[in-house]
């Protein structure tokens, strides 16, 4: 027998389908890109989760953000010129997101 929450979970996805809002999500057909979600460490991601739902976003996750989109427009980049400036950004990112979790994990060593 299924729970109230259950139930109640089931009947706001089927009316979210019979409203068509899962149609034109972003990447519809494409697979989930779980790089960022698998590179930050897992005792930071549920506090990562709940702070996104409350509408807070760390700092280490929008750094990630950042180089996720870098490394898509460095993908659909066609001048030489822009991708030798936006592989520099990427990397300067990158080392951006490697000093926060570093920070990250000196500060819970310390607390």
């Amino acid at each position: 027998m299924s729970s109230v929450w259950e139930r109640i979970a089931e009947n706001r996805i089927a009316e979210a389908i019979e409203l068509g809002e899962f149609e034109n999500l972003s990447g519809k057909g494409r697979p989930l890109d779980l790089t960022a979600y698998f590179s930050t460490p897992s005792e930071d991601r549920m506090a990562f989760s709940l702070l996104k739902n409350a509408g807070v976003m760390p700092s280490e996750v929008e750094l990630m953000r950042e180089v996720e989109e870098l490394e898509r427009q460095l993908q659909n980049c066609n001048s030489e010129a822009q991708a030798y400036h936006l592989r520099q950004q990427l990397q300067a990112q990158r080392v951006k997101v490697a000093l926060a979790m570093e920070r990250r994990k000196i500060r819970k060593k310390t607390d």
